[in-house]
């Protein structure tokens, strides 16, 4: 892929404004691609077979999720807006910032690319994405060098170690899905409300949040007495969750790591209120505890 790296590499020369270009694509084509096919995902030894279908029609996305293996839960998401970008997606598309110099997620991130491996028939582009600090984990990335989309990517921890695993098996594009048997359970996906560009605000709640972990913004529209707020950087996502209980809660903290996603919980007073906070998402466990030690009770 030819790309004009003049002027980028002056304003921002941590970047690699080819890895930004496929990431970019890569946030693209997982909404505006039709395709469908089989993926497995694994951590640890713990190993899952699904089925995926995503449809494009009308200015609108449709996409299931039906596990092959274990309960065959289904997860269904319909008619999504494509001119809705999530914040997530948001980050990873700088568009025109990418030729003015904007360093996008490479002021956290370590991004460069090689050439990759073969997954499911398609030629593949990899991704390196290594953490330039202690808050986050990296990735390998392998993209479909046609279309952008995610074919395979592994979340290496402390040492590059692998802590879980999406791939596809198999994948055709276009419109159509295989049978599969009906599936036990059915959830379907609501859509949140979103924050807009220009609102970057914690919401108005009675707790808040004072530290983050650089690049990460919130992702659905402030909520007065929300009791979860969900951050994002691009790549990893985390939610944190304050519950308020009737009475005095046992200072201390749990922790359950499954793969690459954490869950922290702890019992705090706030300003003489008793709470249990978690946090759970794709983080280390350093992280979550430094959010939680931020939360603050508001008056």
């Amino acid at each position: 892929m030819a790309i004009s790296v003049q002027g980028h590499a002056a304003a921002c020369p941590q970047a690699d404004p080819a890895a930004l270009k496929w990431l970019d694509k890569m946030s693209r084509s997982s909404n505006e691609v039709n395709y469908n096919g089989v993926v497995t995902f694994q951590r640890g030894d713990n190993m899952q077979v699904m089925q995926i279908a995503h449809s494009v029609v009308e200015g609108t996305s449709s996409e299931s999720l039906t596990q092959l293996t274990g309960q065959g839960a289904q997860v269904v998401r319909v008619d999504h807006p494509l001119q809705c970008v999530h914040p997530g997606h948001r980050l990873l598309r700088l568009g025109e910032g990418l030729q003015s110099g904007e360093c996008g997620i490479s002021k956290y991130y370590r991004l460069s690319v090689a050439e990759g491996e073969r997954i499911a028939g398609r030629k593949a582009v990899r991704i390196k994405v290594d953490s330039r600090d202690m808050y986050r984990y990296g990735y390998v990335m392998e993209l479909d060098r046609e279309t952008g989309l995610l074919l395979k990517t592994q979340t290496l921890g402390p040492g590059r170690k692998i802590l879980e695993r999406f791939q596809f098996a198999k994948l055709s594009y276009g419109p159509g899905n295989s049978a599969v048997a009906k599936p036990e359970v059915v959830h379907k996906a609501s859509h949140p409300t979103h924050v807009s560009e220009t609102n970057s605000a914690l919401p108005s709640n009675r707790w808040n949040i004072h530290w983050l972990p650089g690049g990460f913004t919130e992702t659905d529209e402030p909520k007065v007495g929300a009791s979860r707020q969900t951050f994002t950087d691009g790549l990893a996502v985390f939610s944190v969750f304050l519950e308020q209980l009737p009475k005095e809660i046992r200072p201390g903290e749990g922790v359950v790591r499954h793969g690459g996603t954490t869950s922290y919980s702890r019992g705090m007073t706030l300003s003489g209120n008793s709470v249990l906070v978690t946090v759970i998402g794709e983080v280390p466990i350093n992280t979550a505890r430094m959010v939680a030690d931020s939360i603050r009770w508001m008056p």
